[in-house]
Formats: structure tokens, sequence, C-alpha cells
């Protein structure tokens, strides 16, 4: 069951007409709000042609009426209340979808736009949709303090220059990127009248709910991402790129996640090795989505989170030889953490959203328990979204996506995000991060890490 599915907690009398009480993630995020560090989802998706204003807007519109779940505002109160609610709405409070002037720095202002400026809550939807026209891939290639892109590796040639890029930036209190992607689909379909329906998941074995016994505790204290050159002002950097997917023998018992899930692991060990840490065990967290890909997908915050642990030992040894045992490994353990039944946050966060005392006082506790905790929190985040599971077709003029970005905040404690998904055949990389943790220098190596792990785990059998 996801949060959006939640009926109104005990402990209360329901909300008013349109109004929804915060399911357990989204009253979280909102206790933990820092304005230094928004937090917002970037999605990043390029065109190969223009569109036009007027219909774009017309069908985003449409698209937002047709999830109606969207279209929500945090309702005012009092610091006494029990509970935060979303107020559900009939129309946009605001103009959503924004034209950026055409420019050298366009797409680059736009990545910085995204990281910095958090929809509010206030106002509906708390979304925002920004189109760069006449965009390349390879426009913003400098590297700044804010957010770099470097040019498409292996001797890939850029796209066209005419082609048009879409920034939805999302604020993660409300809603999350496989969501606000269903809507994107949704306006595609309107717009370019071609179907947009989600390709048919992957069938997976069943697995029972059983982690195998050389699963590393994760109650021990796990490793942290070790600081490399912080940055003088606080909030995200963020670099994307794109490589291509790797290779994985036919019938292999571990999946391209896998391979993701060991290569962070890999680049995270490296890291820090070169920054002198002491090893310890590694906690990566993974969101699951559970949810339909169609049009009647739950809008809102709907995924749960798995934490897969790597102990030090397992990843000392990560030579050709060992390689397929780590993947083997990881994917029998990958596997039986997702099966095993949890609330979207742990136990412990429904407690403490339990309304029973004042929001303002629960606030102040979790921020408190936040805290505490940090020592505690998983060493990274790795959110692979997959193949896209939608064409993102708009139609003869402006054509079918090429690539899709994903990126997630990157607060501390963890200090850095890792969001892959895969479009066109290729692995479309984002690594974001806190600047009082590294710099725009420290995320090029760490995507030079990376690149070089994945690699790695290309073995030429099971």
């Amino acid at each position: 069951m996801t949060a959006l599915e939640h009926p109104a907690r005990a402990g209360g009398p329901p909300g008013p007409p349109g109004r929804i009480p915060f399911p357990v993630v989204d009253e979280v995020a909102r206790h933990c709000l820092q304005e230094e560090e928004p937090e917002t989802v970037h999605i990043e998706v390029h065109l190969p042609g223009p569109l036009d204003r007027d219909r774009l807007r017309t069908a985003f519109a449409e698209a937002l009426r047709r999830h109606p779940r969207i279209l929500m505002r945090e309702a005012p109160g009092g610091w006494y209340r029990r509970r935060y609610e979303w107020e559900l709405t009939a129309e946009p409070d605001v103009e959503v979808v924004t034209f950026s002037p055409v420019g050298r720095c366009a797409l680059r202002d736009a990545r910085t736009r995204a990281l910095t400026e958090a929809p509010p809550l206030s106002a509906s939807p708390p979304i925002r949709l920004e189109v760069v026209e006449g965009a390349s891939d390879v426009e913003g290639s400098e590297a700044t303090d804010a957010v770099g892109v470097p040019a498409p590796h292996d001797g890939a040639e850029p796209r066209r220059s005419d082609g048009t890029v879409l920034f939805l930036t999302i604020n993660h209190t409300a809603l999350d990127g496989p969501a606000c992607l269903r809507v994107l689909a949704t306006a595609a379909e309107l717009y370019g009248g071609r179907d947009n329906s989600p390709a048919a998941p992957p069938v997976r074995a069943a697995e029972a709910p059983h982690v195998p016994e050389d699963t590393p505790s994760n109650w021990a204290r796990p490793a942290r991402v070790a600081p490399g050159t912080p940055e003088p002002s606080p909030g995200n950097g963020l670099l994307v790129t794109e490589l291509p997917l790797p290779h994985r023998p036919k019938g292999s018992p571990y999946t391209v996640n896998d391979q993701l899930m060991v290569t962070t692991a890999l680049t995270l060990t490296h890291w820090n090795r070169e920054h002198g840490a002491r090893p310890r065990p590694l906690r990566i967290t993974m969101p699951v989505d559970d949810r339909p890909r169609d049009a009647g997908m739950p809008i809102g915050n709907g995924t749960r989170l798995v934490e897969v642990p790597f102990s030090p030992e397992e990843l000392a040894a990560h030579g050709p030889a060992d390689m397929p045992a780590l993947l083997h490994r990881t994917a029998t353990r990958t596997r039986a953490l997702k099966s095993l039944p949890r609330p979207q946050l742990g136990h412990g966060a429904a407690l403490l959203t339990a309304p029973v005392t004042p929001v303002a006082w629960r606030a102040a506790l979790t921020r408190g328990l936040r805290r505490a905790a940090a020592p505690w929190t998983s060493t990274t985040l790795l959110s692979n979204i997959g193949r896209v599971p939608y064409p993102l077709d708009f139609g003869e003029d402006a054509g079918r996506a090429h690539a899709v970005w994903f990126s997630a905040p990157a607060r501390m404690p963890r200090g850095l995000t890792v969001t892959t998904a895969s479009t066109a055949g290729r692995l479309h990389l984002a690594l974001r991060w806190s600047r009082t943790l590294l710099s725009h220098g420290d995320g090029a190596h760490l995507r030079d890490l990376f690149e070089h792990y994945l690699h790695t785990t290309e073995v030429s059998g099971p």
C-alpha cells in the first residue's frame, strides 16, 4: 500500500471535503524543510524538435485535470493543528508552463533553478514545467559552481541544436518523480496524438522473502561519503552524463539494477579510500515503486525505501574473477529485501506522525531525531528509474524523447544521490551532491569512477 492509498489515520476525524491529510512521507518531509537545500526532484527531457507553446500549455493543463490529485496546495492552519492537509483545487493557482529565453546558458540556468527554487506548497500544483527552446545536449558543458553537463561519452555526436528540453521541477514534499512523469506522458499523448502507454514491466521470478544469511547487519554504523572540496555556499550541485548501457550476458541471474548497485558501492569505496576514510560497511538506500504505470497510477509520494548493505570485505575483492559472485550475491540480497513488507519510511515514522499532538511539536521532535540519527543514515541513495516506461512522444514536430535525466535531493548527512534512467538504449546518469560536502570537480571525478566500475561489471558469463 502506498502513501496515497492509506485511509485517514485513526485518532482524529476525517478532514473537510476536498482535503487530504498529509501521508507519513509528506509530513516527515514537511517537518524537515530547509531553505538552503530545497527538496526538489528534477526531471529533464530532451526532444529532437520544437514544440508549439499554446498547444503545450493546453495539453499540460488537460493532463493536470486528468490526474486531479496533483492539483493541490497545503491548506493553511495554526501551530496547534493535529495534522497538515492538502487542499484539492479544480484548476492551477499559477501558470505552470513557462518558456526560457534562448541563450548560451539557458540550459545551465534552468538546471540551477531546478535545484534552488522549489515550487511553493502554498500554490497548486507544487510543480513547474520550464521549456528551453533551441537547446543542444552539450550546451552549458563548461564546469560551473552550480551544475554542469559534459559532452556525451564515447565520441557521440551532439544532438541537433533546434531541439527542446523540458525541465519538470517538483516539490518532493508533495510528489515524486515517477508520478509526475506519468502526468508528463499524458500531456505528450494529448499534445502529439500518439499512444504513450507504458511498456510492460519485465517479468521477474517470484522470490521468497528470505534475506540471505551473509547479508551484513543494517544496525552497523555505515560509512559516510568522505568530504572532497566543499563549496563556500550551501545548496546542491548537479552533473549529468550519458553512458552506454552495461552489457549483461543473456540469462544472467542479476539485472542492470544490480550492476548499478555494485557500481555505486565500488565507486564510493574507491572515493573513500582515496580520501583516507577508514573502511566501514556501506548502506545504499534504494527507492522501490510498486505502483502501476497506467493512467490510473496513484499520484503523490508512492515509493518505499529499501536499504541494501555491503561489508568492506566483499567490496575489497572486485577483480574479474570476483565480480560474478558479487553481482549474484547483490541480486539475491536486493530481491529478498525488496520482497519484505515494510512501511515506506519504516515503523518509527508512523509513530512520529500519529496525530495525537500538534504538528509543531511533532516537527520539533522529528528534526531532533533526524539530527541524532544522522550517523546511522545510509551512505547514499541510488534511484534507478530503469527503462523509462513511456515513449514521451510529442508527435511529428517535437518527436520522441532521446534522453531523460532525473535527480533526487542530496541533503546532508548523505550529501550525494545517484539517479539513473535508460532511454533509447543509453544510460542517463545524474550525480547530485550537497555543496557543503563536494565540489563540481569532485562530482566529475565521481562520474569517472562510476563509468570505470560500471565497465567492470560487464563480465563475460553468469
